[in-house]
């Protein structure tokens, strides 16, 4: 099992921090946020890692990682960057987005999951924007659940009966079937798609999130991994207070 961590984005919410260090190499309480990650990779089992690196890339000076470098990442999004790492989608990987720091449950939870397409979900969502006035709800990326399958994935999604609602963490599993498919679908879309992609205004700035519902809507089966367990986005500077005063 591989890990591919994305750590091509700006952060541009996290102001002069970020202006020349990239997001993910941010410290939290004396390890940057993506050594963190790395910790939790290897604390289960998992001693592959690719880091998928843009602006600024030789500030990274991690150990045993292989480097996959975004020469292009202001013609794209987060989809296009994940895509440079394309010859690994083989066998089962772990897609971790740059700036999320989960415990070691969690991550337990997500590479035990055996669904060919799963994605982290939290059922208990709410309770993180507690208190948070930089990065609302409505900023949150949901999901809505129904008989153990996705059937959306947007921001601002409303409870719909029958339904589960949940929020994507910004992890995701595939096998390597869900690889292969995850793969074909976007090689189709990127040699035939124009105009308007979900909530994209083109594939070519479409986000993992968008890909997802693509997945969703053309009847892909997309599970949840349900998770249980301590978990931060880092995504301003308020968020990245609340983080240092909660974990060592």
């Amino acid at each position: 099992m591989k890990a591919i961590i994305l750590s091509a984005g700006s952060g541009s919410r996290l102001g002069n921090l970020t202006k020349e260090l990239p997001k993910s190499l941010v410290d939290v309480n004396g390890k940057p946020i993506i050594q963190r990650q790395i910790e939790t990779f290897r604390n289960n089992g998992i001693k592959e890692i690719i880091v998928i690196v843009g602006p600024n890339k030789e500030k990274f000076q991690l150990n045993d990682v292989e480097y996959v470098i975004d020469k292009n990442f202001h013609e794209h999004e987060q989809l296009g960057s994940l895509m440079k790492a394309s010859k690994h989608f083989q066998n089962d990987i772990i897609i971790s987005f740059g700036d999320v720091i989960v415990d070691n449950n969690i991550m337990k939870q997500v590479v035990e999951s055996t669904y060919d397409i799963g994605i982290a979900i939290d059922l208990k969502w709410e309770k993180n924007y507690e208190n948070r006035t930089q990065h609302l709800k409505s900023e949150a990326d949901l999901v809505l659940i129904k008989s153990n399958k996705l059937t959306k994935i947007k921001k601002n999604l409303n409870f719909i009966e029958n339904h589960q609602l949940g929020e994507f963490l910004g992890i995701m599993k595939l096998s390597g079937v869900g690889s292969k498919k995850f793969l074909d679908v976007f090689e189709r879309l990127n040699s035939s798609h124009k105009g308007k992609f979900h909530d994209a205004p083109s594939f070519q700035k479409a986000y993992l999130t968008d890909m997802m519902d693509e997945l969703i809507q053309t009847n892909e089966v997309v599970n949840p991994i349900f998770i249980d367990g301590v978990w931060f986005e880092i995504d301003t500077i308020e968020d990245l207070k609340n983080i240092r005063e909660k974990i060592n």
